[in-house]
């Protein structure tokens, strides 16, 4: 596998240092090189402190993950973050955004050769024009645009995606999804997204890849999307496959991977929020 995820459990200290929680525990996966995995599950499941491991962000309590063959130990320019907040520097404008990460990505690379590159994604983006703009002048959707176009450019090992539509509006993100599956579909990254949209999931992904409830959350299985390329969501909505994964996943996150009262006792007093949490569609 070109990344795997080995046997990776996360603990947490408990309130008022009395032990600790386990988050998730034993997870363990493989994502093929050019792969787009998704993972769903509840809110405290640990889906995007998995991310965090794989990003480096975070240390793994047992386990690890192995990125082409060297063990992930903290940061690098060969894994990319979207998140759901967009971490723009807001006192650079769209085109320094990008050209920090460039130049970072390609410390030989000459200034001209940088600014081409730079342009080439944010034109790929749709924000030629909005070069100069700092993003306190942009929306949204516009901001998230410039932090697919920054991760990208790098042309990243993987792409991590932290739930990165949630906060643009529905008309909008079905419009950024488009722009997501064209440039993935053009560079072939390694993709990993954690989402609780399951439309979204489904659009996507190649595989997706289904949590319990947290705390002591488990991998419970990885499902193949078997619906052909191009898909877009017109065509989703009639398509029998896409009806039987979209049952499939909410029984899953209604019935199998719900949370115990035990469990949310314990997510309480950790402040995680309890409960089921759909998207705007479930």
């Amino acid at each position: 596998m070109f990344l795997e995820i080995d046997h990776v459990s996360k603990r947490f200290p408990a309130p008022e240092g009395k032990g600790s929680v386990t988050v998730f525990r034993d997870v363990a996966f493989g994502l093929a090189e050019g792969e787009f995995l998704t993972m769903v599950g509840h809110s405290g499941c640990g889906k995007s402190t998995l991310l965090n491991i794989i990003a480096g962000l975070e240390k793994p309590s047992e386990g690890g993950a192995v990125l082409a063959g060297r063990e992930i130990t903290g940061p690098g320019i060969d894994r990319m973050v979207v998140f759901q907040n967009f971490a723009l520097m807001p006192w650079l404008t769209v085109f320094d955004n990008i050209r920090v990460a460039v130049r970072a990505a390609r410390p030989t690379w000459s200034a001209s050769e940088i600014a081409t590159w730079v342009q080439k994604y944010i034109d790929m983006v749709g924000l030629t024009g909005a070069e100069k703009k700092r993003p306190a002048a942009l929306s949204g959707g516009m901001r998230q645009r410039v932090g697919l176009a920054r991760a990208f450019s790098t042309q990243p090992k993987v792409l991590l995606l932290d739930e990165p539509f949630a906060q643009i509006d529905a008309l909008t993100r079905g419009v950024i999804q488009d722009e997501l599956v064209r440039m993935w579909t053009a560079s072939r990254n390694t993709v990993f997204m954690v989402t609780h949209d399951v439309d979204e999931a489904i659009l996507l992904s190649d595989r997706i890849a289904l949590m319990t409830a947290g705390p002591d959350a488990r991998l419970a299985e990885i499902i193949d999307v078997k619906i052909p390329r191009p898909r877009t969501r017109a065509d989703l909505i009639d398509d029998p496959e896409y009806l039987r994964l979209r049952t499939h996943i909410l029984h899953f996150l209604m019935e199998v991977g719900r949370r115990t009262p035990v469990q949310d006792e314990v997510a309480a007093s950790t402040g995680r929020a309890p409960g089921l949490r759909l998207t705007n569609d479930g």
